[in-house]
């Protein structure tokens, strides 16, 4: 089979979109990936082939000032929410959704090439999926995250609400869909605009694209992310592990005292001072601790002591199976390869979709949740009741196995290769 992936270099969100290009690739099928020039020695890491947007924004290189977004200038997290909305999901969505169809096209015009059996796109990328559902192709939203669109029967996002368990609860969620179905539909005309450029109809909100596609794939734990959404078309069929390629072996510190890992956002969030008071907590410690700063942040910024290593990048996959605890921002990426290995988190939320990850961590009980306002004091005694207390331990590793065995379960190679087994819709 023939796939298209269309990706973004969204920082810890993009690794698991690249391991499914890795997977595909193993099980023989050919994958071809839109994705940024930042991206592509990762995506040569998987095996797959890799082509640059031909018109749609994107990272031309890892400086700041190349970010689409630069979300640390906003002064709220709904600003945030909606740079990202204009600069990737909407108001670009007719020039990703020309370099979908162009390149599905020219597939299928070629003498020396195979037409596309499927798409898959990143969710934030709408216009890929436009693009995809104008040609007809059987296509596949990945979402590298909790599931965070509007749902009848889930808590609004970004509140940290447990799940409705009365009908006042009930009740609760279908008002905030409605609010929050209408505060998404403000300003989506290029979207529509975008469809109407390829013969498609208007969307009655937003989300509905999603609606729109064969599946949508949810790249996370079904255990960790309770209850279900109401949608027919969403799969949740376990996270993938992918590891962002790094060089070199690491040296662990000496001894063996537990093993705390740090990482925060692989995206610059303006988190060079939390770090700074990680590591001097962890260094009042008897723990051995590696911290990543990420590309966003130099290693010689941020200092280390004789029990605390500092590095640019560390194989996640590798070391956090060995450590005794993870403190992180509560990206999906870090904290789900956490949660598999059965490790209990210390979560300090910086923006955009952590506060959602780290309530479900606490509602848990595999781990606890502090401002990212904590002083060094406060995160050492944070690290160390999470260090001494069990209960902690036993809730990760009850939560691992559930997700361990989504993991093996082999459901998400049967949605894609199901997926592009398909017969295309009439165009």
């Amino acid at each position: 089979m023939k796939y298209l992936l269309a990706v973004w270099d969204g920082g810890g969100a993009t690794p698991p979109n690249l391991g499914i290009a890795r997977l595909l690739v193993g099980r023989g099928h050919e994958v071809v990936v839109l994705g940024d020039p930042t991206l592509a020695e990762a995506i040569a890491a998987t095996g797959a082939s890799h082509r640059t947007w031909p018109t749609a924004p994107q990272r031309r290189s890892t400086a700041l000032e190349d970010d689409l977004f630069k979300d640390w200038e906003c002064r709220t997290q709904f600003g945030a929410l909606n740079r990202v909305r204009e600069r990737l999901m909407v108001g670009p969505a007719a020039r990703y959704a020309a370099d979908v169809v162009a390149t599905l096209d020219e597939a299928s015009a070629g003498a020396e090439s195979a037409p596309f059996d499927a798409v898959l796109a990143d969710g934030m990328l709408l216009g890929a999926l436009i693009g995809a559902e104008a040609r007809g192709i059987p296509t596949a939203v990945l979402v590298g995250s909790v599931y965070l669109v509007p749902s009848r029967v889930r808590p609004p996002i970004g509140l940290g609400l447990a799940p409705a368990h009365d009908a006042l609860g009930r009740a609760r969620d279908r008002a905030a869909y409605a609010l929050m179905t209408r505060m998404s539909d403000v300003g989506t005309g290029p979207v529509d605009a975008a469809r109407s450029e390829l013969g498609l109809g208007p969307l009655r909100h937003l989300w509905e694209q999603w609606d729109h596609a064969d599946r949508v794939l949810v790249l996370t734990g079904s255990a960790f992310d309770d209850p279900p959404p109401d949608a027919p078309n969403v799969r949740h069929v376990g996270p993938v592990l992918e590891d962002i390629p790094v060089e070199g072996a690491l040296e662990l510190p000496p001894g063996d005292a537990p093993l705390v890992v740090v990482g925060l956002s692989s995206s610059y969030m303006r988190q060079a001072d939390l770090l700074t008071r990680i590591s001097r907590a962890l260094a009042s410690l008897p723990v051995r601790a590696v911290i990543t700063t990420g590309p966003a942040v130099d290693p010689a910024a941020i200092p280390g002591a004789r029990n605390v290593a500092v590095v640019r990048s560390a194989a996640h996959g590798e070391l956090i199976p060995r450590a005794a605890l993870v403190v992180t921002h509560a990206g999906h990426g870090t904290l789900i390869k956490a949660l598999a290995a059965g490790v209990p988190v210390l979560a300090i939320p910086l923006g955009r979709d952590q506060p959602e990850n780290a309530a479900r961590v606490a509602r848990h009980g595999a781990g606890r949740v502090i401002s990212v306002r904590s002083d060094a004091a406060a995160i050492a005694t944070a690290v160390f009741d999470l260090l001494v207390e069990p209960s902690y331990r036993e809730a990760a590793a009850a939560l691992g196995t559930r997700i361990r065995a989504e993991i093996d379960s082999g459901t998400l190679l049967t949605e894609l290769e199901g997926l592009a087994a398909a017969p295309h819709r009439p165009t």
